[in-house]
C-alpha cells in the first residue's frame, strides 16, 4: 500500500527521513517538492548567476538529506534547510570573492514595454551591492515572505536586527535606484 506524505507535516516528514531506505526517499521527496523552488530562488538571489544557484542548491538538499539520516529532531524544517543554504552561499562568496561594478550594466532601453523587466533588473543588480546580510534578510522578507522572526532565526539575529537590516536593505536600494528611476520617469 502506497503512503500519501502529501498529509505529514514537515517536522513528521524529516522524521522519517531517519527510518527504512524506501519510507525515507518518500519523505525527502516530499520535503523537496514543498522547498525546492524556495531554496533555488533564494540561492539565485544571493548569489546572481543560475550556475552556481544551481550547485549551491544541489548542496544544500544534499546536506539535508545527510542531516536527515542522522538527526532525530526538527523543529523548523524551512529555517533549517535556510540556513543550510545560507552557509553554503557563505561559503561559496568567500571562495568566488567575484565583485561586479556597475559600469558593467547597460540599464536603459528606451521603449515603454521593457520598463517593468528593467525596473526588476535594477533591483537584481541593485541587490548585488548590498552586504550579504542586508541582501539576504531583503531576499528572505520580500521574495520568500518568511516573517521576522523566522529570518531571525535562520540569521542567528534579533528580530529588532533583521528589521533593521531589512529597512537598511531598502534605504540602500532605493538610493542605488534613484538616478535610474528618475532617467526611467523622464523617457
Amino acid at each position: 500500500m502506497k503512503h500519501n506524505y502529501s498529509r505529514y507535516s514537515d517536522e513528521e516528514l524529516f522524521n522519517l527521513m531517519s527510518g527504512e531506505k524506501p519510507e525515507s526517499e518518500a519523505a525527502f521527496s516530499e520535503l523537496y517538492a514543498r522547498f525546492s523552488q524556495r531554496i533555488y530562488a533564494y540561492c539565485l538571489r544571493i548569489l546572481g548567476n543560475t550556475e552556481d544557484a544551481m550547485d549551491v542548491f544541489q548542496d544544500t538538499f544534499l546536506s539535508f538529506y545527510k542531516s536527515g539520516t542522522t538527526q532525530k529532531k526538527m523543529e523548523n524544517v524551512a529555517a533549517f534547510l535556510f540556513t543550510i543554504a545560507r552557509n553554503l552561499c557563505i561559503n561559496h562568496k568567500r571562495d568566488k570573492k567575484s565583485t561586479s561594478n556597475i559600469d558593467d550594466f547597460e540599464f536603459f532601453n528606451s521603449e515603454k514595454k521593457y520598463e517593468n523587466e528593467e525596473l526588476l533588473q535594477l533591483i537584481s543588480t541593485a541587490l548585488e551591492f548590498l552586504d550579504f546580510e542586508y541582501r539576504e534578510a531583503f531576499v528572505l522578507r520580500l521574495y520568500h515572505g518568511l516573517s521576522y522572526k523566522e529570518i531571525a532565526d535562520v540569521q542567528n539575529e534579533t528580530i529588532a536586527a533583521v528589521r533593521n537590516r531589512v529597512w537598511r536593505a531598502k534605504e540602500k536600494i532605493k538610493n542605488i535606484l534613484t538616478p535610474y528611476l528618475e532617467d526611467l520617469s523622464n523617457n
